[in-house]
């Protein structure tokens, strides 16, 4: 594929395209980082072995994987011009993205009454990793929302079309990328010990 042809409008979407690729594959990397240290921090003699995650997180994670579907389902209806369903399942996603983010703090609230707290004299590396890995998925998250809201108020003002979505398939891409992101990190807390 040449990326010097086509109209202005086809250049820039294509540029927006491969710049929100360029910061998923640094998310990635980031994200390998912390989980590669992780498993190297799992040799000291203070790990945390029998830690189970608590089942907030479990739930957070159907919700997250539920919210991908909804957006999924708002971009079908779009693409089918049904804009007061695309309207509806924006908002489904938008209430599941906040629901996960209540359930992430419903599991560090039961970790601390484990009596783990993320640092002091009760604090411990295992959950140190868990609580940082999580809090910097949630940010993640939360910029996934705030591009939710924006795609909410473009379409609210009718700028998207079945024929004309870039900012509604750039925050898709972003959203489906932070659920899978954190369907890799539960499993990866879940069973690596």
């Amino acid at each position: 594929m040449d990326f010097t042809q086509g109209t202005l409008e086809e250049k820039h979407g294509r540029a927006k395209k491969m710049m929100l690729w360029f910061g998923i594959i640094s998310l990635i990397m980031s994200f390998a980082g912390w989980t590669s240290a992780f498993v190297v921090s799992s040799s000291r003699p203070d790990w945390l072995k029998e830690f189970q995650l608590p089942n907030a997180f479990i739930i957070s994670t159907v919700i997250i994987m539920i919210s991908s579907i909804s957006f999924i389902l708002a971009k079908n209806a779009l693409k089918s011009n049904n804009r007061k369903m695309t309207m509806l399942w924006l908002v489904v996603t938008l209430i599941l993205g906040f629901l996960f983010i209540n359930y992430q703090f419903v599991g560090f609230q039961n970790i601390i009454d484990m009596g783990y707290n993320f640092t002091g004299p009760t604090s411990n590396v295992t959950m140190s990793y868990i609580y940082l890995i999580a809090i910097v998925h949630i940010l993640h998250v939360i910029v996934g929302l705030i591009c939710l809201l924006v795609v909410i108020y473009n379409h609210f003002k009718q700028k998207y079309t079945p024929t004309k979505m870039l900012g509604f398939e750039l925050a898709a891409t972003f959203w489906h990328f932070i659920d899978i992101l954190w369907v890799y990190l539960f499993l990866f807390l879940y069973f690596i010990r």
